[in-house]
Parts: structure tokens; sequence; C-alpha cells
């Protein structure tokens, strides 16, 4: 009797290699049937996949590489010879993207085959979504300038070249000032910020106030509040609009002082959730009574005041040196009272530090957190801060916007404040 082992492992694997091929394929399919492209559509794409697959699974049982090699050669050689084709048809340089995701559906074909299937369906979506979204990421390109370019690249050489070289260890009797985490931290927070930068440059004032405090709120919601409280004077907008952007940008910032937090201590998160979470609910519930009582309202059409072209790239090396300073002193202050003054002292300096900067004295409290310090002390730190940091931009508001605007951020901060505090109260009662 025969016995047939079937190698389920390979047959998923040839399986993804189709997906692949047939993932990007529709979208060139797509894309040939508009008159973009001749190359090859959703067919050519399976086969090219298939090819990459076959020949690499033939290569891994005989021990070679060269059919999987030569393979891409020969794809690399017809490839060639279709774009001279194409231009000699053409009075204009045809482009190369089919023929580029021609040449990565062979590699990612044979990497399902390899041993990387889930790298290569990862980056299959990743060429997919390239494709499709063509025009919103010309759109970007054109929103950004060089300045933005430069911003994006210093970031990345803080990153991979200065946060290396620094050491991995503190430097100061008190264990606090550790100056890779203390980088590490600033890249941490000008990443998100520089997020929403980007969103927000790629969306346009033309998204409506609610869209730009959103991602506004990810580079920064201080900025955005005295943006808007600006705005508000102008009587282009109604104050509805005015406040919901306001109070997206607040939410924003409490959402991204989790996820910092989570980033380096995700020990704290749970105890943190209630009661910031309950913050950020009572500022979506002012964002929905505003949205449902201001229905039929239309902000007015951008001008050169916009809450967006108010925006500035928000990474430099100068500030980041400048955060990271500013990282250190909090730390440093932490560090101190956790030392010499009692424990009701970390309260008063998480009070002072956030009406500034929220971010520095949240991800210090993180650090110290389950050290010397304990998880509810860091905690009720971390909500002082984002309390003091939400009065800060609220009297922003009542300072520098229009009354109407005024009272409802009056009344939503009142609110947020309540349920804050409420829910810790709750929290450490049970």
């Amino acid at each position: 009797m025969l016995h047939a082992t079937i190698d389920v492992e390979l047959f998923r694997n040839f399986a993804i290699a189709l997906f692949i091929g047939a993932l990007v394929g529709v979208e060139r399919e797509r894309k040939q049937e508009l008159g973009g492209q001749q190359f090859g559509g959703l067919r050519t794409f399976i086969l090219i996949a298939m090819t990459g697959a076959v020949s690499a699974w033939i290569d891994r049982e005989i021990g070679s590489g060269l059919l999987f090699l030569g393979g891409g050669a020969g794809l690399t050689a017809m490839i060639i010879v279709s774009y001279w084709v194409a231009a000699q048809r053409s009075d204009e340089m045809p482009g190369i993207t089919t023929e580029m995701s021609a040449i990565v559906v062979y590699l990612l074909g044979g990497g399902t085959i390899i041993g990387f299937p889930e790298v290569t369906v990862a980056l299959a979506i990743v060429t997919s979504a390239i494709l499709t979204y063509k025009t919103a990421l010309h759109e970007l390109a054109d929103a950004l300038d060089v300045e933005d370019l430069y911003a994006g690249l210093k970031l990345l050489f803080a990153t991979f070249i200065v946060l290396p070289l620094l050491p991995d260890r503190t430097l100061d009797p008190w264990d606090s000032l550790n100056p890779y985490l203390l980088w590490w931290l600033v890249i941490l927070i000008s990443s998100l910020s520089l997020v929403g930068y980007v969103a927000v440059r790629w969306l346009g004032p033309q998204r409506g106030l609610a869209i730009t405090g959103f991602f506004g709120g990810l580079v920064s919601s201080t900025a955005m509040t005295l943006s808007f409280a600006r705005r508000s004077k102008l009587e282009s907008d109604a104050p509805e609009l005015v406040s919901m952007g306001i109070l997206l940008a607040w939410t924003v910032m409490a959402v991204r002082v989790v996820i910092a937090v989570a980033v380096l201590n995700s020990e704290i998160v749970l105890p943190l959730l209630p009661a910031i979470g309950a913050l950020g609910a009572a500022s979506l519930l002012c964002v929905g009574y505003f949205y449902w009582t201001s229905a039929g309202e239309e902000s007015a059409p951008p001008d050169e005041e916009s809450a967006v072209r108010k925006l500035k790239n928000p990474f430099s090396l100068g500030q980041a040196i400048q955060f990271g300073a500013v990282f250190a002193v909090v730390l440093l202050a932490v560090a101190l009272a956790r030392e010499f003054l009692p424990t009701n002292y970390i309260y008063v300096v998480a009070f002072f530090a956030g009406l500034t900067d929220v971010d520095a004295i949240s991800l210090s409290l993180a650090d110290a957190a389950g050290k010397d310090l304990s998880a509810q002390v860091a905690v009720i730190g971390i909500i002082i801060a984002v309390l003091a940091n939400t009065w800060t931009k609220a009297g922003i508001v009542m300072s520098l916007g229009s009354r109407p605007v005024a009272l409802r951020i009056g009344g939503a901060t009142a609110l947020m404040t309540v349920a804050s505090l409420g829910a810790l109260a709750i929290q450490w009662m049970l």
C-alpha cells in the first residue's frame, strides 16, 4: 500500500504566491483597461508570482539558486524589451511602475517558498497600496516642500546615526538621565508629531476644521488651540465647528500620551486608561453634541490665516535638542522629588510641568513607575499633567477666542475634568 505525504505548508505558500500575484495584478488590470499601461494584467502577474515561487522551490530542492536568479534575469530582459517597444511607440518616455511591480512580484513569489510568507504578504499589500493611491501620493509630494524633506532626513539621521552612538546607561547619581533613553523618547514624540503634520499637509484645510483638528493634535494640540482660538474671532466659522476642531485636537493629545506611555512602560497603561479614557470620552461627547447642533453649518474657505498653514514642521535638530533638554530637566526633577521630598511633591512637579508640555512629564513618570515610584503615583501624576495642560489650552481659548467658542470650550473643559477625576477616584476606591 502506497502512502503519500502531502506538504500542506508548501501548498499554502504556493497559494500565498498566487494571492500576491492576483493582488497586484488586479490593480494593474484596472490600469490596463483605462489605457495606462500595456505590459501585463491580472493573469500576467499571477504567472510571474508563480514563476518566482516554482523556481525558488526547485532551487531549494536541488540545493541551488541558479534557476531563481536565471528566472529573474529572464524576466528583467523581457521587461527591458517591452519597455523599449513601448518607448518606440510613444512620443513621451513611458513610466516603469508596472515593470518594477513585475520584478517585485517575482521576488515576493520566491520569498514565500524560501520561508518568509508573512513578510511577503505584508509587502504585497504595501505594493498594491502604493499602486492604488497614485494620485494621493502625488498630491502629498506636491504638498510637501524642501524643508519638509529635510526634516524627514534629519529625523532618520537622529534615529539611525545619532541614537546608536549614545551610551545606554544612566550618568547621574539618581539613575534618571540615560542619554540613549532621552534621545529615543525625543524620536518617539517627534515621529508621532511628524505623522500628524504629514496627514494635515496631505489632507489640506479643505477637508474641514474637524479633520484638521484631529490630525493637527498629533503635531501640537497647543498650536492648534491657539490657531483655532484666533480664527474664531474672524466670525467666518460656526462656533460649534471651531469648538469641535479644538476638542478633537485635545482628544488626540490624550491618545498620544497613552501610545507614548505604552511604548515606554506598558504595565501602567491599564491603570491609566480609566481616567484618561473618561477625559477622552467626555471630549468626544462634547464633539458629538456640537456636531449635532451645527447640522447644516459649514466652515469658511481657508485663507492665509488657516490653521494648517500656521503649523510648522515639528522636527528639527535644534528643537530635538531643546526637547531632550526639557526631558532631562523633568526626569531630574522627578528623580530628586522621589529621593528627597514626600510623594505629594511629585504631583506638584507634574502640575507645573504639564502647564507647558505634557509629553515630558508623562514619559518621565512612566519611566520611573515600577522602579522606585508606584504605578498609582505615576498614573495620578500623568492625569494631573494632562489636566493641567488641558486647563492651559482652555485659558488660551478664554483669552484669545470669541465668546461663543470660549463658553463652549469652558463647559467642555469642566466636563472633562469632572469625568477624569471622577473615574480616577472610583478606580482607586475599588
